[in-house]
């Protein structure tokens, strides 16, 4: 069972201490935040659930790439609450790499594997795109 602690500090300042050990910060979107919003946090954690997925799909298929970028851009709803209502998913990856295997790990991923964005879908338009870059620019 996954279990996290979240202590208010001040202001608007909380931290998390995951089930991991880690801690995250968190705070409101103001010139001085000390940490991601929430909402941010959850967009933060669907690049990273894919993310991990196409590594591993992608070692599978024997793949290899230089690196890998995923940029998320989220649009809320303007009614509370202000949830996402569209999520785009931007994967930039370096290598050389079929192009129909990219496309099959990121779908089997959004689709299959990723909780995160299993959990998202219900509420959220989730669509994504892709570059196959030759070298790191």
């Amino acid at each position: 069972m996954t279990e996290i602690k979240t202590t208010f500090i001040k202001d608007m300042k909380f931290v998390a201490m995951t089930t991991s050990g880690n801690k995250i910060v968190m705070d409101t979107l103001k010139e001085n935040g000390a940490g991601a919003t929430p909402m941010e946090l959850l967009l933060a954690a669907l690049t990273g659930c894919t993310g991990m997925d196409i590594v591993s799909i992608l070692k599978k298929m024997q793949l290899e790439f230089s690196k890998l970028e995923i940029v998320v851009k989220g649009e809320k709803s303007e009614e509370h609450p202000k949830i996402y209502k569209k999520i785009k998913l931007i994967y930039k990856l370096y290598g050389n790499l079929p192009p129909d295997k990219v496309k099959n790990a990121i779908e089997l991923s959004i689709n299959k594997y990723c909780s995160v964005s299993n959990m998202l879908k219900s509420a959220a338009e989730i669509t994504y795109e892709y570059q196959i870059l030759d070298s790191e620019q």
